[in-house]
């Protein structure tokens, strides 16, 4: 027996309401990821915004082990840190537009790595970039230092 024409043929609309099944689930699972990566970038700025409660013997000592190990790779610069714009007072507009006194919009532990290195590192001939890296929607995002002895 043949099956009826109803039995093989679905519907257009059956094959649209499937369409629109799949667009809410992955719809559904990017919002889950939004939420997610929002919470882990809320997390970052709060650890961010305490003290390190690292002395400066020990920064400079972690410093010193992520430099050689660069420099063991034949490089020049590392960018040792990524940090959301919210750790600036003005998110990273003056950075961006290389202001005079931009290092004074920073705050938490990225103040506490510039302070380090001006009094440190800078005396002894390493230079600190430090800039937008990404621009998600156009906007400035995230930023970099990068620490230079080349």
């Amino acid at each position: 027996m043949t099956p009826g024409l109803d039995e093989i043929l679905p519907d257009a609309k059956d094959y649209m309401k499937k369409i629109a099944l799949a667009e809410a689930e992955r719809a559904s699972k990017e919002a889950t990821a939004h939420a997610e990566a929002e919470a882990e970038k809320k997390a970052l700025i709060d650890q961010l915004s305490n003290p390190s409660g690292l002395s400066d013997e020990e920064a400079i000592k972690r410093a010193i082990r992520i430099i050689e190990r660069a420099v063991s790779n034949g490089l020049t610069e590392v960018q040792f840190r990524r940090f959301p714009n919210e750790m600036c007072t003005d998110r990273g507009r003056a950075i961006n537009q290389r202001e005079d006194g931009w290092e004074n919009t920073l705050t938490g532990v990225p103040k506490e790595i510039y302070n380090l290195w001006d009094k440190y590192f800078r005396p002894r001939g390493y230079k600190l970039l430090v800039e937008i890296v990404d621009y998600p929607g156009g906007m400035p995002g995230d930023i970099g230092m990068t620490l230079k002895w080349g």
